[in-house]
């Protein structure tokens, strides 16, 4: 497709995506003391499944861990999964300095806020979702969000040193990491959104120093069902960054599955108007149930 054609598409895309109306959520609580430290919960809409409580599902938003793009962009996706039958926990962290659209990620403010909300979920989850499963819950996140996602998975597999490190694997059902930034090196020579990744570890100086501890793609094996979702189209986060991980994970010893769309670019995984996002659903259903 030439690049002009596929440009043109990925903007359709990314317009649909954001057309939508932000979703406010059924209550907000504050894992920390910053504004960015909270988690907007949806409850279910729907019963589906075997019946009992449902599932949960985190979801954590993507924006090249910049600053201007917070979670209310992916709360109309959130409702759309309250609407399919899951209880959802939108989570909002620490990303890029106010003021400096450019920067994308803070270290270590990023990866504390995801840890620190993993870990306060179980608590939280259940006075403001006590309708929820808290064996059930899957975690899934959007092309920054994705990578985060992975990195929540895969605590336990941090070096010794880390101080995020779990003594054991998280209780997690799974991960759906949707357009992932999976591999960090990977993506820095792409260059996927204007070198986030190079940024979000402190640059050039500190790239390969912190990979060890940030970089989903050698923490691994990891254990839990994983999932990834790309887009064929995508020219944002490109599909060879999602089998770059998947690979690496088979190398590791561990299957990842990999769910390819025909024809879906960057943003239709999060768009309640797009057959992606049906699709989408469906995966977090067949890990959470």
């Amino acid at each position: 497709m030439p690049d002009d054609v596929a440009a043109a598409r990925a903007a359709a895309e990314e317009g649909s995506a954001f057309s939508h109306p932000p979703v406010d959520p059924d209550t907000t609580a504050a894992y920390g003391d910053h504004p960015d430290q909270v988690i907007d919960f949806y409850a279910p809409r729907a019963e589906r499944g075997p019946g009992g409580p449902a599932p949960l599902v985190v979801v954590l938003h993507g924006g090249a861990w910049r600053a201007p793009y917070d979670r209310r962009h992916v709360s109309p996706f959130a409702a759309f999964l309250a609407g399919r039958g899951f209880g959802v926990a939108l989570v909002e962290y620490r990303r890029g300095a106010e003021g400096d659209a450019a920067v994308a990620g803070l270290w270590p403010d990023t990866f504390d806020d995801v840890a620190a909300a993993l870990d306060a979920l179980p608590g939280l989850a259940r006075e403001a979702l006590p309708q929820t499963d808290p064996r059930r819950v899957v975690v899934t996140g959007h092309s920054a969000g994705g990578h985060l996602a992975l990195w929540a998975a895969a605590r336990h597999v941090l070096p010794a040193d880390a101080p995020w490190r779990l003594d054991g694997p998280p209780e997690l059902r799974g991960v759906v990491a949707l357009a992932p930034i999976a591999d960090l090196a990977v993506a820095e020579k792409l260059d996927v959104c204007g070198n986030a990744s190079l940024q979000l570890l402190g640059g050039e100086e500190k790239f390969e120093e912190r990979r060890p501890y940030a970089d989903p793609a050698l923490l691994l094996p990891t254990g839990i069902a994983t999932t990834l979702v790309q887009g064929r189209a995508d020219i944002d986060v490109p599909q060879t960054v999602a089998e770059s991980y998947a690979d690496a994970a088979a190398k590791a010893g561990e299957v990842v599955g990999v769910t390819l769309l025909e024809d879906v670019g960057h943003f239709p995984l999060i768009d309640p108007a797009a057959d992606a996002c049906a699709v989408v659903a469906e995966e977090i259903a067949q890990l959470a149930w």
